[in-house]
């Protein structure tokens, strides 16, 4: 009928809705009727489409992995995979202070209630989303051409990608927390020299690692500067 709006992108609208609350808001503005009407839909829109707030954050989630991945994607694959590594860990950071809310949420960070996996297993957040598998494919496999080159001693390329993985969210769980208040850079004092550790305990000669992660961080210079 004339006039009366599309609801095709019903779904996406409303994540897109959550989204903007969260990083405006935070998690306290995420009700079905704030949705509703930030998305300019109604609130038997959210229930019709998702069942509940917590459904609809589980698609919130999956967004912000996608946009994980998509950023991931976004880092060209060098002939230093430790680089590479790096450059993704910074784009992690970055992605992360976009909207620490969202990040919060795909991580499980938050105490809401609405926010609590759902009881199915099949249906929680991070480790089993699709949309998180497709972000943390990248990081294999960096982590499998790391191994390939010989700067890793051998193990299974998914070994150290979850190892690397919990540094790198620990690292950004912290910042945002503003735990690293009383340093100047805390990228270049802890997370930088604690990726080199990382890469010296697997292996890697110092020397070679301080010089990859330099690289690394130059090269995510250059990816945000194309931005």
């Amino acid at each position: 009928m004339a006039g009366r709006p599309k609801l095709d992108d019903a779904p996406e609208r409303l994540v897109r809705a959550a989204v903007g609350l969260l990083a405006e808001q935070g998690p306290s503005a995420i009700k079905a009727r704030t949705v509703a009407s930030a998305s300019g839909l109604s609130t038997m829109v959210v229930y019709g489409h998702f069942g509940g707030i917590p459904e609809l954050m589980r698609a919130v989630a999956d967004h912000g992995f996608r946009e994980l991945g998509a950023a991931f994607a976004q880092v060209p694959v060098t002939d230093d995979p430790t680089a590479d590594l790096f450059a993704m860990a910074l784009t992690c950071r970055r992605v992360a202070h976009e909207n620490p809310h969202l990040y919060d949420l795909m991580f499980g960070l938050s105490t809401r209630a609405t926010y609590r996996p759902l009881s199915d297993a099949d249906l929680r957040l991070s480790g089993h989303s699709p949309a998180f598998q497709d972000a943390h494919v990248h990081i294999t496999a960096a982590c499998r051409r790391l191994v390939d080159s010989g700067r890793a001693e051998r193990q299974e390329p998914e070994v150290i990608a979850a190892q690397l993985w919990s540094l790198v969210h620990g690292y950004v769980t912290l910042e945002l927390a503003e735990h690293f208040g009383e340093f100047e850079d805390p990228v270049v004092q802890v997370m930088r020299p604690m990726g080199v550790n990382f890469s010296v305990g697997l292996g890697d000669k110092r020397e070679r690692a301080e010089a990859s992660h330099e690289a690394g961080a130059r090269l995510y210079d250059s990816i945000v500067q194309g931005r």
